[in-house]
């Protein structure tokens, strides 16, 4: 039976409050990974992860663990699902920190950053994994707050994040940003998430650059549509029946199918790479 078999290709309707809960999706989100074969490329490293309470920032965090890291997660306010990543941590034996706050206030982010390092004793990875969206029918119905608001949490807390990380990263450290195939293909629906989404790509490509000197690698995953609380959260119950459905592979991915190629940019099996993108998006092609 090929292995894709084994994940939903359609949904039932569900809606959910805006950011959403991962405790609360049917299905919920495959993230765990327990067919993942760790072999310890991350021991005794300290990551950071924003997002990391559900979706692709939680498989990211478990994977880490299984390859022996130490996590610090920072989320919004879904506390229920920042509490059972945490306990997935534990579980394996690894340390995880859990830290509430809006990633697009400076301050916060530097107390996240300080707090990391001080409760974990350093940080060697770095991953900017928060995002939101607000889908519209038309650019007419973007407010400038929602503008604001997306831009915030999408692409300024990458900077913020980055400049509070910078003075406790080190040679062979590494930084990897969440962007998005929106950045390639576009959305008429998104365009204001879009634009964040292309913004990383840019800030990604020139972030390595800067850093390359100094040993520190930086690197992005550009995920297709994935089954994430952002999905229930943001579009109609009609549409998420078939989310993923339009991508050659005919369905939407899981987050557990991302979090290696971010354990791959995270270790040393890519200490030749650097301002690189990975597309996990189904078989799409964008030749970027």
């Amino acid at each position: 039976m090929p292995e894709n078999q084994s994940y939903p290709s359609q949904f039932p309707p569900q809606q959910q409050q805006p950011h959403g809960s991962e405790q609360k999706m049917t299905p919920q989100p495959q993230t765990s990974g327990t067919t993942y074969q760790a072999s310890g490329k991350l021991r005794g490293k300290v990551a950071l992860i924003t997002g990391g309470d559900s979706g692709i920032g939680h498989a990211v965090a478990v994977a880490f663990a299984r390859e022996g890291a130490n996590c610090a997660i920072v989320y919004l306010d879904a506390y229920e699902d920042a509490r059972a990543v945490k306990q997935e941590i534990e579980d394996l034996g690894r340390s995880c920190l859990t830290i509430a706050g809006d990633v697009g206030n400076e301050r916060f982010c530097q107390q996240a950053v300080q707090q990391t390092v001080t409760t974990l004793g350093k940080l060697d990875i770095l991953v900017n994994n928060a995002a939101e969206q607000h889908p519209q029918s038309s650019i007419e119905e973007i407010s400038e707050g929602q503008l604001e608001q997306t831009f915030r949490t999408n692409i300024f807390s990458m900077f913020f994040m980055t400049k509070a990380a910078l003075k406790h990263l080190t040679s062979e450290s590494t930084i990897i940003n969440t962007t998005s195939v929106t950045a390639y293909q576009g959305s008429a629906h998104l365009l204001d998430y879009s634009a964040t989404k292309g913004a990383i790509v840019a800030f990604t490509r020139s972030l390595s650059q800067a850093l390359i000197e100094k040993g520190i690698r930086v690197n992005g995953v550009a995920p297709g549509p994935i089954w994430t609380p952002l999905i229930p959260s943001t579009m109609p119950q009609e549409k998420v029946t078939s989310f993923g459905s339009d991508v050659p592979m005919k369905r939407a991915g899981q987050p557990e199918e991302l979090a290696p190629a971010y354990v791959f940019l995270a270790s040393k099996d890519s200490s030749y790479m650097a301002g690189q993108i990975l597309h996990l998006n189904g078989g799409v092609v964008v030749n970027g």
